[in-house]
């Protein structure tokens, strides 16, 4: 009978151990998932990614590529490099400008795409920096004086070669640079033409450097009213001083000019020197371009 009873008492502890251990492990399974359901989630930063084409090739066979941002109604391109190497930072605020579009999406208007062609002679560039797409200011040679990489592989001065009051031979400062044997006899020149023609942007920003101003645009016909507004905004929101005719010297077959031939509003934004970027001052400006092409102009 004793023995029975002891028997009878470890049955009773096992059961007890084992329905213990079998609560204890619901138990536990549930607070595990209790803390998946109310442990927060960890939201990755949102990106804006571009898409990539390519609108041309260089005279040595380089790309000439297209970033574009956003897929509203309205297109605004901004154009760097067409000097090539002698306006690197032209080039390189370009970059910097997409990178602050991909992790900085909300700064894009619903109703704009944004179409950033960085470099427009890549061929100038590389004659300088070594290296094709993005750089940094380390690759950058420190004297520059010289302008070696403003024109292309052809020595021509592409800014000269398209067909707005075009001549044979252009002027750069006091000396005479090559236009190209026609307009848009160049192919950098023609991909920007026909990115233009086919997409037909609302407006152009071209960054240059150095004069330290931002110049409308005009061609037979004077300048276009939207151009004057344009040259405002940017001006006003980042101080460079806005001009409306460039009177330094005359300039012929210049990209902006045959844009304010076919309709098209572009400006020319001159960095103040040729060593940095002056990124804040752009963003400025860009944010400016963004609130009047933007939600003002939407409604």
């Amino acid at each position: 009978m004793r023995g029975l009873f002891s028997k009878n008492n470890l049955i009773a502890v096992l059961v007890v151990v084992l329905l213990f251990t079998g609560l204890y492990g619901l138990y536990s399974l549930y607070q595990n998932k209790l803390k998946l359901v109310i442990r927060p989630k960890v939201e990755l930063p949102k990106t804006l990614e571009p898409v990539l084409s390519v609108i041309g090739q260089s005279v040595e066979g380089r790309k000439i590529e297209a970033y574009t941002f956003g897929t509203g109604s309205t297109t605004l391109a901004f154009v760097g490099g067409i000097h090539g190497g002698y306006e690197w930072n032209s080039v390189l605020l370009a970059y910097d400008f997409m990178d602050y579009l991909k992790t900085n999406p909300a700064s894009l208007p619903a109703n704009l795409t944004v179409t950033v062609i960085p470099n427009a002679n890549p061929d100038g560039t590389f004659k300088i920096i070594g290296k094709e797409g993005r750089f940094s200011l380390a690759d950058v040679p420190k004297d520059l004086d010289s302008a070696p990489g403003r024109l292309n592989a052809d020595q021509v001065d592409l800014n000269r070669n398209f067909d707005c009051k075009w001549q044979p031979t252009g002027l750069w400062r006091s000396k005479t640079v090559s236009a190209g044997t026609k307009a848009f006899s160049e192919p950098e020149a023609q991909a920007i033409r026909d990115f233009a023609l086919t997409k037909k942007p609302s407006a152009f920003i071209f960054w240059h450097s150095m004069s330290n101003a931002v110049y409308a645009s005009e061609c037979e016909n004077g300048i276009l009213p939207a151009t004057l507004t344009l040259m405002k905004t940017y001006s006003d929101a980042t101080g460079y001083p806005a001009v409306d005719s460039f009177t330094s010297y005359p300039v012929t077959g210049d990209a902006e000019g045959w844009l304010a031939s076919v309709g098209i509003p572009a400006i020319t934004v001159e960095l103040k020197t040729h060593e940095g970027v002056e990124w804040n001052k752009n963003l400025s400006g860009i944010k400016a371009v963004f609130d009047y092409y933007g939600e003002k102009l939407a409604k």
